[in-house]
């Protein structure tokens, strides 16, 4: 009769020797089996590509716009210099300053007061890279030129970076947007201002930080504080974006100080580079940011938020600024590197810097740009967007593009339409060829505003009457004036076209001028050259 034992399969010893005989026979099994190759590896998927990339068209569409907003902006400009719409105040003044360089001296520029040395307005020596040009191009038309390349390059990194992210039509519509902003059409239209040299710069560090590269953005930034005093405090902007954003420990430390680098830049060039270099010693715009109608820095401060919106051209221009981008880019941390700009503007004692004409909004569209492509990238997921957030951002770009397009009548891209731009033959305008042709190269010549740029390039010119007196701008209500030492006068009294200043002469009103061209003539010892069509040229033999 079978009994249970040890050697039963049940109990321990029998399982290990059993299944140490299958792995015997496994193994033999396998040996005598002929092996089968391993199946080829399958191909690999390519990840989605980002939308828009891919065709050597779309890599070349930043620079396409480029190109035309090229020809857009220089047309702009240089048919304005012809026309006799661009002026002293502040053509002549730059040009004066590059031609100094070009001819390897200090940027002494007489237009700004005896012996005015231009690092004592604004902080600039980032002008001197435009020398070489004005070497071989010496016009002003060389700065115009300039500064419309300069405007114009700027879409390059926010038309690739919107490419990337959102695709081929938004990065067209992007382009569009900037191209057509009210900011960036201003200055283009606007005489030279140093500037131009920051856009392209900001809109390259505002798109570094939104593709989350903080070395790249810094290193844009970083030659701001260059350009002028108060864009220290754009990259000190940059830094904190940096520093806020947190994308780890090493950017956090760079964004920290990157911002205290941008202030330091902006305090020494405020509190010690420009009062050494101005002649009275101090800073010449600094009673812009003065205590205005308070009676102490306390009461400045209490009342600062309220006095960026008073009068009412300041809350219009603040929705201006971020109107091109449909609002969206209040949305995005790239809005907080605007903040230092609309800042001393809104709290400016000068009424300039509070509406939308002249320069001072362009280095405010790169950001605004950017803004609202950081926005909309948000919206959708790269290579997959859902339908709802594709229809979003197509909604808002055509929202963009129609706010922007109904501001363009408003701004000076609209002088391209207007008959009067592409004239060149009024009499008003022969006339002023005629009479500066009589006024040799090399002469020195007090002219009217309006006629100074179109001699800076081959004279020592000065306005007429004379402004400033001492070196003091703002300062129109002086009862004499000093007397004309020029050789030669050439005086306008024709009100000229008021955009961007007020209607009628600047900087003196009409009666003032003619009074001060009639003493001339009557106290000062200038003759009469030749009169035509209310522009007068006078000239006085020079002394022994």
């Amino acid at each position: 009769m079978p009994t249970f034992s040890d050697k039963s399969p049940s109990s321990p010893t029998a399982l290990t020797t059993a299944l140490r005989g299958a792995r015997h026979a496994i193994a033999a099994r396998t040996a005598s089996t002929p092996r089968l190759p391993a199946p080829a590896p399958a191909p690999e998927t390519p990840p989605a590509a980002a939308p828009g990339t891919g065709s050597r068209s779309a890599a070349l569409l930043p620079w396409s716009w480029a190109a035309v907003l090229f020809l857009l902006y220089a047309t702009v400009a240089v048919r304005r210099h012809l026309l006799l719409r661009t002026t002293g105040y502040d053509l002549g003044i730059f040009e004066q300053a590059v031609r100094a360089y070009a001819e390897l001296r200090a940027p002494v520029v007489p237009l700004r007061g005896e012996n005015f040395h231009l690092l004592g307005d604004h902080f600039h020596p980032a002008l001197a890279v435009l020398a070489p040009l004005y070497r071989l191009w010496p016009s002003p038309l060389a700065l115009l030129v300039a500064q419309s390349a300069l405007l114009a390059v700027a879409v390059v990194p926010l038309a690739g970076w919107a490419r990337t992210v959102l695709g081929t039509r938004a990065a067209h519509a992007v382009a569009a947007v900037y191209g057509m902003s009210w900011g960036i059409a201003s200055a283009a239209a606007f005489d030279f201002h140093e500037v131009a040299l920051a856009v392209p710069l900001i809109a390259c560090s505002a798109a570094a930080l939104g593709r989350h590269h903080p070395r790249a953005a810094v290193a844009w930034a970083a030659p701001l504080v260059l350009i002028k005093e108060d864009l220290g405090l754009t990259l000190a902007a940059v830094g904190c974006v940096i520093a806020w954003r947190g994308w780890g420990k090493r950017p956090r430390r760079l964004g920290v100080l990157t911002a205290a680098a941008g202030v330091l830049a902006s305090a020494v060039e405020i509190k010690v580079l420009l009062p050494a270099f101005h002649p009275a010693g101090g800073y010449a715009h600094g009673g812009n940011l003065g205590e205005g109608t308070h009676t102490s820095l306390l009461t400045t401060i209490a009342f600062a938020p309220l006095d960026a919106l008073r009068p009412d051209i300041k809350a219009m221009t603040l929705v201006l600024v971020f109107a091109p981008s449909a609002l969206l880019a209040l949305r995005s941390p790239l809005a907080l590197l605007a903040v230092p700009t609309l800042a001393w503007r809104m709290l400016s004692q000068n009424g300039f810097h509070w509406g939308t004409s002249f320069h001072y909004s362009a280095v405010l569209m790169p950001i605004v740009i950017a803004g609202m492509i950081d926005t909309l990238r948000r919206r959708r997921t790269p290579g997959h967007p859902c339908p709802t957030a594709r229809r979003e951002v197509r909604a808002s770009l055509v929202t963009a593009l129609a706010v922007t397009a109904v501001m363009v009548p408003s701004f000076p891209l609209a002088l391209l339409a207007q008959r009067a731009t592409w004239r060149a033959d009024t009499p008003h305008l022969v006339a002023a060829r005629t009479l500066l042709a009589r006024i040799p190269d090399g002469a020195s010549v007090a002219a009217s505003n309006r006629l100074v740029p179109q001699l800076t390039a081959r004279c020592d010119v000065v306005l007429f009457p004379a402004f400033p007196v001492d070196s003091r701008l703002y300062a129109y209500d002086r009862a004499e004036l000093p007397r004309p030492t020029a050789e030669w006068i050439i005086h306008d009294s024709e009100a000229p076209a008021a955009w961007p200043y007020r209607t009628g002469h600047w900087p003196y009103p009409a009666e003032k001028q003619a009074a001060e061209l009639a003493a001339a003539q009557r106290s000062h010892g200038y003759r009469r050259v030749a009169v035509r069509d209310g522009i007068t040229l006078l000239h006085r033999a020079p002394r022994p």
